[in-house]
């Protein structure tokens, strides 16, 4: 017996290993099909004839995708399987990118765009489920591990596209289409865990939409996570305009952009281990928002010398997206009602992100100045306060809807 005790063990850890290898490679891929555009976008729009208001669609593409494609995931995942749903996700983010590397036409540009970003839309609400349903008792650590992942994904497809492209004398086609290989690899794991595929439960339905829509709690964490995008969105779309404002170069700024995106990484490892370590969230929802209000209070007023400073100090704030992602399995009992807050949280606060950029882009052009954009930003910062405080007390899904 003990024989066999021994060999089930070992199939067990084996199975263990080969789930975190799958979220690791996974999440490299969510972000590939965004921020692989941007560096080579005015090189993509030339080609292609884009105008510019095909090259807005194209650059709101992700928030639409995000937000509509999340909200039918749970039910999909019932349907098809969390394992094979993922790896169909998988393979239609990499069949979406190598088309899309492929064409000449703007058309199907953007629909085979819209087929890579669905592909990561699914996988955004799954592995946050796969996380509660296969490491019940490591959320922490898990979600420090697909965190990690995904800002180190979102980093090498932002830094290596346009070295890619130049190293192929400017060929746009295969910067693009090199993260197709990528989400290839992805696949390969998970066409093995097909063989251990988790038992859908169906009952898990009346956590739908219309329950969701009803929850304090659950708009809570919608629009936490959707505050905390906006910040997001609008700094990696405005904060190189902000510093060319201030004097300094476009080099300068991209080095300072780079620098607020590659904390991100640090910031993934320590947050979800340490936040999940306690039943209240809130104090660590206070020392985010006082690093934003410090860090936009310092781009607004303090010399310009300063701004890296500053920067620093915003991307410390942008812990709050870590969190956000931790906040989806601590506020849930079972890995369905995680599926549905998950699809619910991201996709409303994918929609109240989208709006960041644009009302920042109107208020800048509007008055020239960024005091009305950072009074913006201040009052983004306080509904993030209020909805986090909600949201980070020890409270779970299931009970607010006994």
């Amino acid at each position: 017996m003990s024989v066999l005790t021994h060999e089930a063990r070992g199939r067990t850890g084996s199975l263990a290993w080969l789930l975190v290898l799958g979220i690791v490679l996974a999440a490299l891929n969510l972000r590939t099909a965004v921020t692989s555009v941007g560096p080579v976008l005015d090189q993509i729009s030339t080609a292609l004839g884009l105008t510019g208001v095909t090259t807005g669609l194209l650059t709101t593409l992700p928030v639409l995708c995000f937000a509509t494609v999340g909200v039918v995931t749970p039910a999909l995942s019932r349907r098809v399987g969390e394992h094979r749903l993922l790896l169909l996700a998988l393979v239609t983010l990499g069949v979406g990118m190598l088309t899309r590397s492929l064409v000449d036409s703007a058309a199907v540009f953007l629909l085979s765009s819209a087929v890579a970003l669905s592909g990561g839309a699914v996988g955004n609400v799954l592995i946050p489920t796969l996380i509660k349903r296969h490491f019940p008792r490591r959320t922490g650590v898990m979600t420090t591990v697909y965190t990690t992942a995904l800002a180190m994904g979102t980093m090498l497809a932002a830094a290596a596209t346009v070295p890619i492209e130049r190293a192929t004398d400017g060929n746009w086609h295969v910067a693009l289409g090199v993260w197709a290989a990528l989400a290839a690899v992805a696949a390969l794991p998970w066409l093995v865990l097909l063989r251990s595929e988790p038992a859908r439960d169906t009952g898990a339905a009346a956590l739908g939409p219309r329950a969701l829509v009803r929850s304090r709690l659950a708009w809570s964490v919608a629009a936490y996570f959707g505050t905390q995008s906006m910040v997001a969105y609008v700094m990696f779309g405005w904060l190189p305009q902000m510093l060319l404002d201030k004097g300094y170069t476009a080099g300068q700024a991209g080095v300072f952009l780079a620098v607020f995106t590659a904390l991100g990484i640090p910031v993934a490892i320590v947050v979800p281990m340490v936040t999940s370590r306690f039943a209240d969230q809130r104090p660590v929802v206070a020392a985010f928002v006082a690093c934003y209000v410090v860090g936009f209070a310092g781009l607004w007023l303090a010399p310009d010398a300063t701004a890296l400073v500053w920067v620093i100090v915003v991307g410390l704030g942008m812990g709050s997206f870590p969190l956000a992602l931790t906040l989806l399995a601590l506020r849930t009992r079972t890995p369905e009602a995680t599926a549905a807050l998950s699809a619910f949280g991201q996709s409303a606060g994918y929609l109240i992100a989208g709006a960041g950029p644009l009302l920042v882009g109107l208020l800048y052009g509007a008055t020239g100045g960024w005091t009305l954009p950072v009074l913006l930003l201040f009052a983004v910062v306080t509904v993030q306060l209020a909805t986090g405080w909600y949201a980070g007390r020890d409270r779970y899904l299931e009970d607010e809807r006994v």
